[in-house]
């Protein structure tokens, strides 16, 4: 799905550098990488190791600063220069979803309170974190499994398990770091369609850090880096 023209990007990366080290052992990571993800858009980036892609995703994240340009988030400019907000967590915690290869939920707890924790963190009451935890397992298709320890789930059952706890504050911005890469093909379909059906029906913009040429058609967009500079692809 395409986004309507003319709606606000949830994403915009603006002239963004990024280097680490200085002399002769400084490495630049980002080169002038400007990019635009509109709500509903699910796009990919894409490169070879070392091109920048993950550093991209955590500027994105407000987990690496940049060492130039500027980035807004849901119409919000978070850094210019400089970081424009204090709370760098109550920013991730407000605006972004992460969601990662290996599922890392917690072992000691079950498929709901692995969702209802995050949003007792966020300061929910226990009830309505663990209502809100069911209501997004079952959204996702997988409430029967919700009293199931991780232990106990497949991989495409934890890996929705995960998506349910990355969406457990409503998040419009979604960052994916290879979420299909531990799947086979038909449970990484799955996981796309699934968030194909969050970009769409909560008009969420989704990123992915992937290799998987499996999923590649799943993707309104491929940004293809290269040597920490951005050439466009279409799919």
């Amino acid at each position: 799905m395409q986004a309507a023209a003319g709606n606000r990007p949830l994403v915009r990366v603006a002239h963004v550098s990024k280097h680490f080290g200085a002399g002769e052992t400084r490495v630049d990571a980002l080169r002038d990488v400007s990019l635009e993800v509109q709500p509903g858009q699910v796009v990919a980036l894409l490169g070879p190791s070392g091109s920048g892609k993950t550093t991209l995703l955590n500027v994105i994240g407000c987990i690496t600063e940049p060492s130039s340009g500027r980035l807004e988030l849901d119409g919000e400019a978070v850094y210019d220069g400089r970081w424009l907000r204090g709370d760098l967590r109550k920013l991730r915690l407000e605006k972004i979803g992460f969601i990662f290869q290996f599922h890392n939920l917690l072992p000691f707890l079950s498929s709901t309170d692995n969702v209802a924790v995050v949003l007792s963190l966020a300061g929910l009451g226990t009830a309505a974190a663990r209502r809100r935890a069911v209501e997004l397992l079952d959204y996702l298709e997988v409430g029967h499994r919700r009293d199931a320890m991780p232990a106990k789930l497949s991989g495409g059952e934890a890996q929705r398990v995960a998506i349910a706890r990355a969406l457990a504050n409503r998040p419009r911005i979604i960052l994916a770091d290879e979420p299909t890469a531990a799947l086979d093909s038909e449970r990484a379909r799955i996981v796309m369609d699934l968030l194909r059906k969050l970009a769409t029906e909560q008009q969420a913009a989704i990123l992915a850090v992937t290799h998987d040429e499996k999923i590649f058609d799943r993707f309104d967009h491929i940004f293809h880096l290269r040597d920490g500079r951005l050439d466009n692809q279409e799919p």
